[in-house]
């Protein structure tokens, strides 16, 4: 019996000797904790990785407060308590450590209970390993995973690379999932796999990255146009398998391809991105595609997200940056003013004036154009009731994005409004960019019934330039339509595009709706488009867009603003 538990003693004193040379051959951390002298020893890789000062110390139950996570405290030291009265011989638990950042990490930690010469605890030895660590190969595909890609890559660090990465996605894999459930899905898998590895040369390796993409490795200095036919050969092999799988699937892959001549910054992390970012491009693209990556694409793609966080900003801070400016509408049969267009302007402080046409459909994509939007309609409201108090009659127009309409019950918002600032119906119009709906789309339909239920005006704007559907005018009934500046322009310097425009003109006085042009910067212009006989005119002419209170001074109060034309 003494053999026996002399063995054990010299197990225990062992350990500490021999985890300096284990460890970097181990992913896990050795650890020992002399239980009745409260010292613990670990592994060294594990004080880099955690929250701890040393890999050795003293008072050992007290400093885990530093490294583990405080809502798991409380469980280890129960644990070890019960090990400590000898009721436990194996310690099993489960819990969570904090990483050098602060960030809980969840670990496995498992121990066996070493016992002195009169049976009492006396060490707990074992081993911790990360529950949550990056698996390095798949089991699905048969492939090395993305911790070995990432070893890879920092092991070549050092020295610049030369060659390519091509990330592969497999297009819509989630409607596999759905359609045919995940063991069918993990079949996919597995084949694509083996299509792609009959594609890639001795030296090329492939990985399984994550979910449904893999990305190849080349580091033998080929070049983007060898990327290129190998993607086509990983297609031809696709392609065969779901010819000899019956079409039983079809699905097409998007390929991401980085030129690591071209890439300063080679760090795993960054090289990762450019090609998750490749491979997006390719998506967005179409799909079944190729896309080679370009900075100027990924610089104008980091732009983008900067000033989707600034919309974000602005809409969290009072929607500081935003600002609505009013452009003049003439009643040109009256020769006076009679409305104005709500037209949204942003400026940041980083980035200055941002154009409409750049910020507007990011507000869209990121559904931030449902609060802005919201913001625009009551400052247009309130600056309607301002300027009726001089000219009862005046009219604002605001614009909704299809968004607005598809996603909010923006028709409530509206009627709230007329409601808040004490307005006829009739005083606002609702403009919608014809080419931005589907006459198809029951919402919008709704919507504009809704409109016109409660008495709220509707103008189709940019009309001309989408589908210019006349038919669906008649479903609508709108009050106006609006005709945009490019339509203009082009009547303006041609007489068949004149002579068009004015069998527009005709037309929509048949239906009873009134014809607004827009864009006319010119007396010359002013006087030939109005033989067209329209029924407003907005453009520089009469006035760029401004700022309520430059709005006012310029324009209220001087109703008559337009000479005799035509």
């Amino acid at each position: 019996m003494k053999d026996r538990e002399s063995e054990q003693h010299v197990t225990a004193e062992q350990v500490r000797q021999v985890m300096d040379v284990l460890h970097p051959c181990m992913d896990d951390y050795l650890y020992v904790l002399d239980i009745k002298h409260d010292y613990y020893s670990i592994a060294p890789g594990a004080q880099k990785r955690f929250r701890m000062e040393k890999a050795e110390f003293s008072h050992a139950t007290e400093k885990f407060r530093e490294f583990i996570y405080p809502d798991d405290y409380d469980m280890l030291c129960r644990d070890l308590e019960q090990i400590g009265k000898g009721q436990k011989e194996f310690h099993n638990l489960q819990y969570r450590w904090m990483d050098q950042e602060g960030d809980p990490v969840w670990i496995n930690c498992r121990g066996h209970v070493l016992r002195d010469e009169d049976g009492q605890p006396e060490y707990l030895i074992g081993c911790i390993n990360e529950i949550a660590r990056k698996k390095k190969a798949d089991n699905v595909s048969g492939l090395l995973g993305e911790f070995s890609l990432q070893k890879e890559l920092e092991e070549r660090e050092a020295g610049r690379l030369n060659g390519f990465l091509l990330m592969i996605g497999l297009d819509n894999f989630k409607e596999i999932n759905e359609s045919k459930g995940m063991e069918y899905g993990d079949m996919i898998l597995r084949k694509t796999a083996q299509c792609i590895q009959k594609a890639v040369l001795p030296d090329q390796k492939l990985y399984r990255v994550v979910a449904d993409k893999f990305l190849i490795a080349d580091f033998h200095g080929r070049n983007v146009e060898d990327a290129v036919i190998l993607y086509q050969e990983i297609r031809d092999e696709i392609d065969w398998f779901i010819e000899i799988n019956r079409y039983e699937v079809v699905y097409t892959v998007s390929v991401g391809i980085v030129d690591l001549a071209r890439i300063e910054d080679q760090s795993y992390g960054n090289l990762m991105m450019l090609s998750e970012f490749a491979m997006n491009e390719a998506k967005n693209g179409g799909r079944n595609r190729y896309y080679i990556f370009e900075e100027q694409d990924y610089q104008a793609f980091l732009k983008k997200r900067q000033l989707i966080r600034m919309l974000r900003h602005s809409v969290n801070h009072g929607f500081e940056g935003f600002e609505v400016h009013y452009q003049p509408i003439v009643d040109i049969k009256k020769r006076r003013l009679s409305s104005a267009e709500s037209l949204l302007r942003f400026c940041s402080k980083e980035m200055g004036f941002i154009s409409p046409e750049e910020f507007i459909p990011l507000l869209e994509e990121s559904g931030l154009i449902i609060p802005v939007g919201k913001w625009v309609m009551h400052m247009a409201m309130e600056a309607c009731r301002k300027i009726q108090e001089i000219m009862p009659d005046f009219r604002i127009s605001v614009n909704l994005s299809y968004i607005q309409v598809l996603k909010s019950n923006v028709l409530s918002e509206i009627l709230s409004g007329v409601m808040k600032y004490n307005l006829k119906p009739g005083s606002i119009m609702i403009e919608l960019t014809e080419s931005g709906f589907l006459e198809s789309n029951e919402k919008f339909l709704t919507f504009c019934e809704g409109l016109r239920d409660h008495g709220i005006l509707l103008a189709l704007d940019d009309f001309g330039t989408g589908y210019s559907n006349f038919r669906y005018l008649y479903n609508l009934s709108p009050h106006t339509l609006k005709i945009d500046r490019s339509f203009t322009e082009k009547a303006l310097q041609n007489e068949y595009e004149y002579n068009l425009l004015y069998h527009m003109a005709d037309m929509t006085r048949s239906i009873h709706t009134k014809f607004c042009i827009e864009g006319i910067e010119t007396s010359q212009e002013l006087d030939k488009i109005c033989g067209i006989g329209p029924d407003y005119i907005q453009g520089y002419y009469f006035g760029k867009p401004c700022p309520y209170e430059e709005f006012k001074e310029r324009y209220i109060g001087r109703p008559v603003i337009v000479e005799d034309v035509g």
